[in-house]
């Protein structure tokens, strides 16, 4: 790589006004953060139930002894037998922060239309234990945003990250979805990401852009990110 070469005390120099910006986004990020937190929330009124690899479960199941809920949004569309690497680069960081978060009253799952049986196969594949759940036909996924009915789609109706992304092709795209069930058991709906913002939880991300050659996508966003077994 062709660099700029520079001395120790001229590195230091350069560090510190960069650490100065670096300081000044961490605190803009902790207000954010903050702010988020404080987001009114919607009651969930519809009795989502979700197909399981031990049966129907749901919505509030899937917080377990929890009173807060992640859901990963996971494209995985019926009949198809594509398996997005995005979702899968996304998934590959569950297990190792789920033995963090649950400790800090936070359960996950993750949702797809696909069928139980499918999921099962790809949980096999690719090592995964979270949970991970079939939202079949009913309405949890259109009414989160994340899947788009053909005739929505063919009229130019469909709409994806907040109406900034039309969607003309794919059923189906990603997100993440949080919940929280108070002490009388109802269920609130508190804060939903999509596109780039689910870059929160590729970890692995943050790791790449401290380096030089950061994400390395030169031929593209996640161009050569590949599901973990076809490295």
């Amino acid at each position: 790589m062709n660099h700029p070469i520079v001395s120790r005390e001229e590195w230091l120099t350069a560090r510190k006004a960069l650490f100065a910006k670096e300081r000044a986004i961490t605190h803009e990020l902790d207000a954010l953060r903050a702010e988020r937190r404080q987001l009114p929330w919607v009651r969930i009124e519809k009795p989502y139930v979700f197909e399981g690899p031990d049966g129907e479960c749901t919505l509030g199941d899937l917080f377990g002894g929890h009173s807060q809920l992640a859901i990963y949004h996971f494209m995985l569309t019926p009949g198809s037998d594509h398996l997005c690497p995005g979702c899968s680069y996304t998934a590959d960081h569950v297990d190792a922060a789920r033995q963090h978060f649950e400790h800090a009253d936070l359960a996950f799952a993750a949702v797809s239309r696909a069928p139980i049986q499918r999921i099962d196969e790809v949980k096999k594949r690719m090592a995964w234990t979270f949970p991970w759940v079939s939202s079949g036909d009913s309405d949890f996924n259109y009414d989160f945003g994340v899947s788009f009915t053909e005739e929505d789609r063919t009229a130019g109706r469909a709409t994806y990250n907040f109406g900034l992304t039309p969607i003309r092709k794919s059923p189906d795209m990603f997100g993440v979805s949080i919940f929280v069930k108070d002490e009388d058991g109802d269920i609130f709906h508190s804060y939903s990401t999509y596109h780039r913002g689910t870059e929160l939880l590729m970890g692995a991300f943050n790791w790449l852009d401290l380096t030089p050659k950061g994400r390395n996508e030169g031929d593209g966003t996640m161009s050569w990110v590949r599901l973990h077994d076809e490295y």
